[in-house]
């Protein structure tokens, strides 16, 4: 067997990475794709190795050089009008050598595990075409296949229709060929469907022409849960090198991402915190009804916005700010506190000790059991110390400590007898116990702490973080005021602002999927105690911070669970948490909630 590689393209959508070298000289995580490949390569013992070279032909061949001599033999074929041509010229060049021994076909942008060699050479059919189940980040030709594997289409890319995408699958661009099947079948189609359409198309067309008009030997053979991207342009160099990276290594690129990971559909999000059990479906077809006029219509401005919001929550419209999620929030009523002492307790949301930089913080770390603390533990340690304002995150993030309403009120009227604000981030509140009498966002309990503030993310207990909705209220008129002239003007989108239009339609929905929650998490506490080494700090939110007790480090955890596709976060990084081995655990639905425990059972 021999390997095929083309190479010739020119990979402008790559832009500055390509100017002087070929794409395949593109390093992920410092390596070259072609030197990666033509290690893969030599390792199944081919009879050579042919490279479709173009663009940057000679400087290519420079690199390799003789690097690999005794390993594998290399040969080349130039394209010379590359710029002119597309990828079916480069393999009609080629294709004496392609009649000469089975082959295997590849295009030189990829990168994929060495099992996905393994699978396609000791497969026993002789013509195999490696596809993937159809994922939002794919592009390009996909296949629809039947029960046994047969190529019942090649569907070009103009072709594609999103309401067949359940049906679809995207080809990974790498082929076993026959020789037979070259000979016989694919380089006569090739010949005869260059000459009639001409060079500048793609080999693919020539494998749909085939499976249209007769019986083909080819088959596909779908890929599980190996690894593979195709690397086309900047964003796609990015997600490969972090699907790609290894170790620690790995860990710091997911999380510099803060979010997006619907790009890697294999992941397992333990990190980020949402209700699992909403939106209803119906509210998200209610969506994708509207979602034209949406997309191509202006959006209110604060006025209305927080109207829509006051609505939502049942509390005046004076006392509302709508924010592009509570980070925006968070950012505007930081500024206008950036010169205070502030108390914060930790452990905390990073988020606004990051957003303080010029504050004096007045920390309060707790040194009881699993992070607890009360209010009376709070009032007794700030009594001296005199903050301006005292930061209150209940339940908190991580720890899920959660103060009862009754004695919050208690503490808002301390801080009020000593002329301190209070500010008080409920974004979990609805994940407590008896949750519906939990909340703060209630125009008397705001009337009557006019010292008070309410924090309150959209995102985490609705489930809609995509839509990036927060909530600020205050009977402080003025503050509420000046932080709508501190947001733009459209600082929330239209499917933003339809979502709190309609909820009210959903809200025994919402009361339901809270419950339900509460039971899940419940649940799944039980669950999580059976691991012999880890303890786990009961919650109130939608989350479990864990110390891990024995075996393994929490760095050396996160590693291992990312290597099973699972990414969950690493507290020890946080500042203040006591020099301890710490991960915390979202509450996720009971299908992934089981195969999480399965795997840390099994590491």
């Amino acid at each position: 067997m021999q390997a095929i590689i083309l190479a010739a393209g020119m990979g402008r959508r790559l832009g500055d990475l390509t100017k002087g070298h070929t794409k395949c000289m593109v390093e992920v995580n410092g390596v070259t794709l072609i030197d990666r490949v033509i290690t893969q390569l030599s390792r199944l013992g081919l009879s050579r190795l042919v490279l479709v070279v173009g663009y940057q032909g000679d400087r290519l061949k420079e690199y390799i050089g003789d690097r690999y001599k005794g390993v594998i033999n290399i040969e080349y074929v130039d394209n010379p009008i590359y710029d002119k041509t597309n990828n079916i010229y480069s393999l009609a060049l080629a294709k004496n050598k392609l009649c000469e021994d089975d082959t295997l076909l590849l295009e030189s942008d990829l990168i994929f595990e060495d099992s996905i060699l393994e699978m396609i050479v000791n497969h026993p059919d002789p013509n195999l075409a490696l596809v993937a189940k159809y994922e939002t980040w794919m592009d390009g030709t996909m296949v629809t296949i039947d029960s046994e594997r047969n190529i019942l289409n090649f569907v070009p890319k103009q072709a594609f229709r999103y309401e067949d995408a359940d049906i679809y699958y995207k080809t990974v661009n790498i082929y076993k060929f026959s020789r037979d099947f070259s000979r016989n079948e694919y380089v006569p189609f090739l010949d005869a469907y260059s000459k009639v359409m001409g060079n500048n198309e793609y080999y693919e067309q020539v494998l749909r022409v085939i499976t249209m008009l007769h019986d083909s030997t080819l088959k596909a053979l779908p890929v599980a849960n190996e690894k593979w991207y195709e690397i086309d342009d900047i964003q796609d160099l990015d997600i490969a090198s972090a699907i790609f990276s290894q170790n620690e290594t790995r860990y710091h690129e997911y999380h510099k991402r803060y979010g997006g990971y619907w790009r890697f559909p294999s992941l397992l999000d333990y990190c980020y915190l949402v209700n699992p059990f909403f939106p209803p479906k119906r509210l998200i077809d209610e969506m994708k009804a509207n979602f034209a006029t949406l997309l191509t219509e202006y959006p209110s401005g604060q006025h209305v916005n927080s109207l829509l919001a006051a609505k939502y929550f049942g509390i005046r419209q004076e006392y509302i700010i709508v924010g592009n999620g509570a980070a925006e929030l968070i950012k505007s009523f930081a500024e206008s506190h950036a010169h205070e002492r502030i108390g914060v307790i930790y452990p905390t949301f990073d988020e606004y000790p990051n957003r303080l930089p010029h504050a004096e913080i007045i920390p309060y770390i707790s040194t009881k059991p699993d992070f607890r603390y009360t209010a009376d533990d709070l009032m007794e340690y700030f009594a001296d110390k005199h903050p301006d304002l005292l930061l209150l995150i209940n339940p908190d993030n991580p720890s899920g400590n959660f103060i009862p309403v009754a004695d919050v009120l208690r503490l808002s009227a301390w801080c009020r007898r000593r002329n301190c604000a209070l500010l008080v981030d409920e974004s979990f509140v609805d994940f407590t116990y008896d949750f519906e009498h939990n909340s703060l966002l209630h125009n008397d309990i705001l009337y009557d702490n006019p010292n008070l503030s309410v924090m309150k993310s959209i995102s985490k207990s609705y489930g809609v973080p995509g839509l990036r909705l927060g909530v600020f209220a205050s009977a402080d008129t003025a503050t509420i005021a000046g932080m709508k002239k501190d947001v733009a003007i459209w600082n929330i989108n239209s499917f933003a602002e339809y979502y709190m239009q309609i909820y009210g339609k959903y809200e025994a929905d919402y009361i339901k999927a809270c419950r339900r929650f509460i039971a899940e998490r419940d649940r799944f506490y039980t669950l999580l105690k059976e691991i012999p080494y880890l303890h786990v700090m009961p919650s109130q939110a939608n989350y479990f911070l864990c110390e891990i007790t024995a075996r393994f480090t929490s760095t050396e955890l996160t590693r291992i669970l990312l290597d099973h596709d699972v990414f969950v976060s690493n507290c020890a990084r946080k500042k203040n948490m006591g020099d301890k081995n710490l991960v915390r655990l979202a509450v996720r639905s009971p299908q992934d909630n089981d195969r999480l425990i399965s795997i840390l059972k099994s590491i």
